[in-house]
């Protein structure tokens, strides 16, 4: 098994004048460490405008210097961010080969999508189309590396002539290519792809099992159409880490930071309320940090096996491997077991000091690493065969690489199909005359749009007259009438009808809800397939989340007189399970808040 650091650049407040100057500094020390100790790889995220969590926009010019102070460790992208509006295809395409040349070959390229609204909102990226301008993007950039020239693209999101784009990558037909991964589904997306799971769950050895074995399964059928023009079958989860002989001493240099880290990624992804320039991240993670499962007495020196999660009370609490180098070697075995194939750790995280990350590297280099890289080579040969012929069938099923039209000509001022220019609002490409619909056309789209006018007015009606019954009702009648068989199934019915299936982007799985009516308890269940919903009276085996609240509270959220990130932070909501699943789910049904 393979090891890599990774880098969101984090830098609570308050911020010293020149903290991001040594931020920066401290991290390209720790790199060049790691690569002498015998580090696989580094692995750098882009993110834009998330204070305090990540001061890492620019990962090509941080790699570019980490570049240029190393040898031999592998330098990853994790991950750049893919819609057109945040970068051009081409110019994603020109970064990431100028940096695979000048560093000899190290590239690896990881892609996503964003997620947070501050970055999606901040640079014009409409949530319910990331997936596709992913997918686009990805499509052409590969096209890039490998067409001579690149036979251009009329696709809905990137739309580019023919260009001859330069240089080409030293790595062929292009660096591995990776996807971020947060849940189960876009583990299994990035099989159907071909392409390395970069996971972000921080999920335990005996669940990342079931995740790589599907993964394999999956890379391994038919269904594996790669994005790509190579095919790369690897499993990759992120971990806190410190590293130090004395456990105790260990947890109080790392355990702050991982919580910090856990906290903050909510704060923007699942319960913030961020002011830009104006909130501390820090302060509230200090004042709040134990609400939501990150209290610092949950974790104490028992010199017992390393566990990721150490319990699931809001968020929930990570430990990861942050422990004595048998602990951490322990845990180690156990993802190896379980066929993942890099552990990458995050070091650089909260107020974590540049001496003791420093420290935790060079010895975990020193009495951990050496463990595992005697086994590497057989492991390897043994993955090689495994997979033997795997990869040529699946690139049989890729559209293959284009020929470009010969008689296309650029002249100094003009060319036969120019790209767009782009439009001034939302990021979406220009229109041109052949989008325009003809009259018939346009007279059905009028007549829709009436229709679904009226069908929206009158489950308007419908909906406002459910509010103002809850808001009369005290909990005792609310727990009578809504919380009957009756009440609640004419509840869930409403969340069928408010299912918008092109913002869940292709989530399948289960959401339960346990809803408390007095000494009670009313299991309902949310069953999600693609673009189908079906909800009822029941358990699921597997929820990818559950929710458990009083039945008046839930009657309240449903009616948005309570919002539910208050409900939660006043431990009215108890919340398990996915909880970047649980900050998309109001999306799915026509809300912005959570859950």
């Amino acid at each position: 098994m393979r090891f890599g650091l990774f880098y969101e650049h984090q830098l609570p407040r308050p911020w010293a004048t020149d903290g991001e100057e040594r931020l920066l500094g401290d991290a390209l020390e720790q790199v060049e460490l790691a690569d002498r100790v015998g580090f696989h790889s580094v692995w750098e995220v882009e993110h834009h405008f998330l204070e305090e969590y990540s001061h890492s926009s620019a990962p090509e010019v941080f790699l570019a210097a980490a570049s240029q102070r190393t040898k031999d460790i592998r330098l990853g992208h994790g991950i750049v961010q893919l819609p057109p509006p945040v970068n051009h295809p081409a110019r994603v395409a020109e970064r990431i080969a100028t940096l695979d040349l000048i560093s000899g070959g190290r590239v690896e390229f990881g892609t996503g999508e964003g997620s947070s609204q501050v970055e999606l909102g901040g640079l014009g990226v409409p949530r319910e189309m990331k997936r596709e301008q992913w997918d686009e993007a990805l499509d052409a950039i590969t096209r890039m590396f490998v067409e001579q020239p690149f036979a251009g693209y009329d696709g809905r999101w990137v739309k580019m002539p023919q260009r001859n784009v330069l240089p080409k990558p030293k790595q062929r037909p292009h660096p591995p290519l990776w996807v971020a991964c947060s849940r189960r589904e876009t583990i299994l997306l990035a099989a159907r792809k071909g392409l390395g799971a970069l996971s972000f769950s921080f999920i335990e050895p005996e669940q990342a099992k079931e995740w790589v074995d599907e993964y394999y399964r999956i890379l391994a059928s038919d269904d594996c159409v790669p994005g790509g023009f190579a095919v790369n079958p690897n499993v990759a989860v992120v971990l806190p880490f410190m590293c130090h002989p004395d456990e105790e001493t260990a947890i109080q240099r790392g355990i702050d930071g991982a919580h910090f880290f856990g906290y903050s990624l909510a704060h923007y992804y699942v319960f913030g309320q961020h002011r830009p320039g104006r909130t501390s991240v820090w302060d509230e993670f200090e004042q709040h940090r134990d609400e939501f499962g990150f209290a610092r007495d949950i974790v104490t020196a028992a010199a017992a096996p390393l566990g990721v999660n150490l319990l699931q009370q809001g968020v929930g609490s990570l430990r990861g491997a942050i422990g004595t180098p048998e602990q951490v070697t322990e845990l180690m075995e156990r993802y190896e077991a379980a066929g993942v194939d890099q552990v990458i750790f995050v070091g650089q995280a909260g107020r974590n000091q540049h001496e003791h990350i420093c420290q935790s590297i060079e010895l975990f280099g020193k009495e951990v690493l050496p463990r595992f890289a005697e086994r590497l080579e057989e492991r390897d040969a043994a993955k090689e065969e495994r997979l033997l012929g795997v990869s040529a069938k699946a690139l049989a099923r890729r559209a293959p690489a284009r020929t470009a039209e010969a008689g296309y000509v650029v002249l100094p001022q003009s060319e036969p199909e120019p790209a767009p220019v782009p439009s001034l609002g939302g990021g979406r490409p220009a229109l041109t005359f052949k989008d325009i619909p003809a009259p018939r056309d346009r007279a059905i789209a009028a007549f829709e749009r009436t229709r679904a006018r009226a069908a929206t007015w009158l489950q308007a009606k419908t909906e406002a007259a459910f509010a103002a019954f809850v808001r009369s009702r005290s909990d005792d009648q609310l727990n009578r009438t809504v919380g009957s068989n009756a009440g609640l199934r004419l509840v869930f019915q409403g969340m069928e009808r408010n299912f918008q299936p092109g913002k869940a982007l292709g989530f399948s799985g289960d959401i339960q809800y346990e809803l408390r009516v007095g000494e009670e308890v009313r299991p309902w269940l949310v069953r999600i397939a693609g673009a189908s919903i079906s909800t009822g009276s029941g358990r699921s085996p597997s929820p990818a989340v559950t929710l458990r609240m009083a039945l008046p509270t839930f009657a309240r959220i449903v009616c948005r007189q309570l919002p539910p990130t208050q409900a939660f932070m006043e431990g009215k909501i108890e919340l398990e399970g996915d909880f970047q699943v649980a900050a998309r789910m109001g999306e799915w049904f026509g809300q912005a808040s959570p859950f």
